[in-house]
Order: C-alpha cells, then sequence, then structure tokens
C-alpha cells in the first residue's frame, strides 16, 4: 500500500493486480482516462493483491517501459549498444529484474508515446517469439515491491524524462538485435501480405532496363524487380546513413539516428514517427512508391510505372485487362480510390444489448489489453454456441457461424478465448471446447462426441497450412467438412463409418 500511494503521488496510474496473470484485479478500461484517488488505493490494496501494476502512456506522464523477455537474454547486449550510442543513458533508467529473469528499462517521453511496439522477435518453427517489446500507451506492467520484482537502479517514482533522440537510440539499439522480418507488404494497407518477386536492383537511375519485358508481367511486379526504390525514398527526404548489405536509412526531419532498414529490396520500418509507413511492417519497392509518390493510391501508382516503362506491353501478346484491374487506361482518369476513408466501424454499431454487451463489457474490463472489436467476435462466438441445436429461426436458419478477427501482435486476441473458455467450464461444458482440428475427420469425431461446439484456434495461417497439407485420401478435406456442416445445421449428418469402428 505504501509502495502503491508513492507511485501515485510520482504521477504514476497504479493498480492492484494479480501476480500469476499478470492483469489488474479492477476494471482498468476507466483509468486510462483518470488517475486513482489515494482512498480507492487504501481499499484497494487493504484486499491484500499479490501483485501491484502501473499503466504506461499519457495516464502516466507518458511513462514507457522497455521489456525483456525469454530469461532477458538480450538484455547485456542491448546495454552494450545503448553505452556505445550515448555514454551516461542507461544509468539514468530505471531498471528492474522481473519474476521471469526478465528485465524492465523504464523512463519517461518529453512528447506522447505511440502504442506498444515489438522491437526484437525471433522465429522458432511455427511460432514467433518477441524478446523485446516496449508498453506504451494502452500497456502496463507489474513491478516491485510486487513478489519477484526487484529494482535494480534508479526509483520508479523518479523516472527520468528523455528527448526524442534519447528514445530513439533505446529503440533503435533494441532493433538491431531483431531476427525476424515479417511478410512483405505489396498491396494497400489491410490486404492480405503476398511474397513479391524481390531481386537486387539492377540498375540506379530508376528507368527500366530495355529489353526485358515480360508478358502478363504487372508494373508493380517489374517495379520491384528493376526499379530504384533508393532514389524514391530520397526523393521524399529519406537519408541513407549507412551503406553495406543491411542499409539503414533516416525518416525525413529526424538528425540523428535511423528508422528502417533496406535488404535485398526489402524496406523494413521501425520507428513510429516514419508515416505513411506502420511500424514493424515489411514493405517492397512497389508498395514504397505507392505510399510516398501516389499517396497510398496503388492503381495511380501501377498506372504511372505502365507510363515510365515498366509492365509488360498490353499491345504486344497478351490480352489487355488492364481497364478491369484498374492498372490502364487514361492516365489523367480520376483514381476510384478517391473515396474518403470512412475510417474504423465506430464502437457504437458492436453493442449488442443483454448477453452480447454483458459479455463485452466483462472482457473489455478485465482484459490486459481491451479490444472492443475482438471482445464482439469473441461474445458472438459465444452466444452462437450457447444457441446451438436450441435456436432456429421460422425459415429453419440455425446458429452456425464462422468468425475470422484479424489483428496485430501485442493487441489482446488471447483474452476474448479465455473468457469463453472459462463460461464453459463453469457450465461444465468443457469438452465442447475445441482448440485445434488436423482434419475434416478430426471435426466429424469432436461434433460426434458434442454436438454443439466452439471451436477457437489462434493463427490462423496454422490452419491454413493444415488444410494444405491434409491431401490424403483417407481424411475427408476441412474446407469441404467445414461448408457440409453449415449447410446441413437444420438437417441429418450421417458420419461416414471409419476403420476401427463397429
Amino acid at each position: 500500500m505504501e509502495a502503491a500511494q508513492a507511485y501515485l503521488r510520482g504521477g504514476l496510474c497504479v493498480l492492484p493486480a494479480r501476480r500469476d496473470q499478470k492483469r489488474p484485479t479492477v476494471p482498468w478500461k476507466a483509468f486510462q482516462k483518470r488517475l486513482p484517488t489515494p482512498a480507492e488505493l487504501d481499499e484497494w490494496f487493504a484486499r491484500g493483491p499479490s501483485a501491484l501494476c502501473v499503466l504506461t502512456g499519457e495516464i502516466s506522464d507518458n511513462a514507457e517501459l522497455i521489456d525483456f523477455d525469454a530469461g532477458g537474454e538480450l538484455f547485456e547486449r542491448w546495454c552494450e549498444k545503448v553505452r556505445a550510442a550515448s555514454p551516461g543513458l542507461l544509468e539514468r533508467l530505471v531498471l528492474s529484474k522481473t519474476q521471469s529473469d526478465g528485465r524492465h528499462a523504464a523512463y519517461r517521453h518529453e512528447a506522447e508515446v505511440c502504442g506498444n511496439l515489438k522491437l526484437a522477435q525471433r522465429s522458432d518453427g511455427d511460432r514467433i517469439i518477441t524478446l523485446i517489446e516496449t508498453r506504451s500507451e494502452g500497456g502496463l506492467f507489474l513491478c516491485a515491491p510486487t513478489e519477484g520484482y526487484e529494482l535494480t537502479q534508479g526509483d520508479l517514482c523518479e523516472l527520468p524524462v528523455l528527448t526524442e533522440n534519447e528514445r530513439d537510440i533505446l529503440l533503435q539499439a533494441a532493433w538491431e538485435l531483431n531476427e525476424y522480418l515479417p511478410p512483405v507488404v505489396d498491396g494497400p494497407a489491410g490486404s492480405a501480405p503476398v511474397s513479391a518477386r524481390l531481386a537486387p536492383v539492377a540498375n540506379t537511375d530508376g528507368k527500366p532496363s530495355q529489353g526485358t519485358t515480360v508478358p502478363g508481367l504487372r508494373p508493380g511486379d517489374d517495379f520491384n524487380e528493376r526499379g530504384s526504390v533508393r532514389d524514391v525514398l530520397q526523393e521524399h527526404g529519406w537519408t541513407c546513413v549507412r551503406g553495406g548489405d543491411n542499409e539503414y536509412w533516416r525518416r525525413p526531419g529526424k538528425a540523428s539516428g535511423w528508422s528502417a532498414t533496406l535488404k535485398d529490396c526489402v524496406f523494413y520500418v521501425f520507428s513510429s514517427n516514419a508515416a505513411p509507413f506502420e511500424p514493424n511492417r515489411a514493405y517492397s519497392p512497389f508498395s514504397v512508391y505507392a505510399l510516398l509518390s501516389c499517396g497510398g493510391d496503388f492503381e495511380q501508382a501501377a498506372r504511372r510505372l505502365r507510363e515510365q516503362g515498366f509492365g509488360s506491353d498490353p499491345s504486344a501478346g497478351d490480352v489487355d485487362i488492364s481497364g478491369i484491374v484498374g492498372q490502364g487506361g487514361d492516365s489523367d482518369a480520376p483514381a476510384r480510390s478517391e473515396t474518403p476513408d470512412p475510417g474504423p466501424i465506430p464502437e457504437d454499431l458492436f453493442h449488442v444489448p443483454g448477453f452480447v454487451a454483458q459479455v463485452m463489457d466483462f472482457t473489455l474490463a478485465n482484459a490486459p489489453y481491451p479490444n472492443v472489436g475482438l471482445a464482439f467476435c469473441g461474445a458472438i462466438a459465444l452466444q452462437s454456441y450457447l444457441c446451438g441445436r436450441k435456436v432456429r429461426t421460422s425459415t429453419d436458419l440455425r446458429p452456425n457461424i464462422y468468425l475470422l478477427a484479424l489483428a496485430s501482435s501485442g493487441t489482446g486476441k488471447d483474452y476474448p478465448r479465455k473468457v469463453n473458455s472459462r463460461v464453459l467450464f463453469e457450465i461444465g461444458q468443457v469438452a465442447a471446447l475445441g482448440d485445434k482440428f488436423a482434419s475434416g475427420q478430426g471435426i466429424q469425431d469432436a461434433l460426434l462426441r458434442s454436438p454443439a461446439m466452439l471451436f477457437q484456434n489462434d493463427e490462423m495461417d496454422g490452419v491454413l497450412r493444415q488444410i494444405n497439407f491434409d491431401k490424403e485420401n483417407r481424411h475427408e478435406s476441412i474446407p469441404n467438412i467445414l461448408l457440409t456442416l453449415y449447410t446441413s445445421a437444420n438437417d441429418i449428418y450421417p458420419i461416414r463409418v471409419k476403420a476401427g469402428q463397429n
């Protein structure tokens, strides 16, 4: 209680927490907008919580924390880079040791901080392991005197205030330890990343080489192969600060440090202040050109590149369908994408009175990273399961629903699933909870045991890979089974007798 009151006097938004779940024990969404009162702290901590936590971001005067996971394996290497870049900066930070032998480095920023960032990751087969990340706007962290947490340097009540340049040094030292690059973005924001055909730049003047036109080659793909992304970056104020196989580039308006790397024509952006690029994303040369030179209008970018000689000549062989795909035609024609972006869906449209709203309210009040869209998907899925085999419309339509929620790492995709799992456990229906399925036959077997089921898959890419592997004749394909079940919800579904069954 004494520590909590001291943190509050130091301008930190401190709340009681559960040590095992690393989350507040009180609904904390409201405290992203206001600090708790001393009386509230007295009441909460009189109950003897197992931990306390601090919310990061604007509510705590732009407090930010760099979290070193995996037993803090990269912490010492990060410290060496910080010392080399700015002697004395490391000694100003507030450093802590965590219950899992990780490390925390805390400070305040002189300006607003962005959302949580993944700074250093590593690929481990099918998993992406995060080694270093920030706890920024919308984040939180457990701290001393919670059991297992120990201050090793400084005082959280007296966090140092860093300049933008000093903060960049800390983040860049972590970025340099990153071992994983996400899939290349080669289309408009929000579209699925694709594996673009990327090759070393063949020329540096930004003009296509002669005699290399390939029938059916799109301008964007051709620019990925032969265009000069360096010229595009420099034209828009970016500066190459270090050459070599892995080049370092600095965004416009920045006097020191670097904001992105360029390797094998893949432009990987780290900075959260490098608009129109998003942090922790990899961009193809065509995407860089479209975002910087055409304001993100990929159709206009394709037309301009065709005018510059990129892409195949529609009149030289293949049928010209550029008018259909929006990559050809009159260059003066207005782009269809000029319609203003309506922005995100208003949160009030997610409000469904009754059970769905109650589940959403509980999820948002307790989730470490509240997300309205994800809470909505979780509540709708739970409602559909509970209605299974009991509700139908006047046209005999049954509740049988497939939901796909897309969100970045660190946005709280797991908590709505945990809520649903807990509900099924409490009502004695945990056997109806499905995690993963390896084949269409496995789905059939699961539904034979429990006619109404709730499947909650964490990584959809794993399901898609399994669908690709599911080629054996003894298995029914996953897509066919899902489609048949969806259309047979109001009918009798015969399951084929399998080997070994009576």
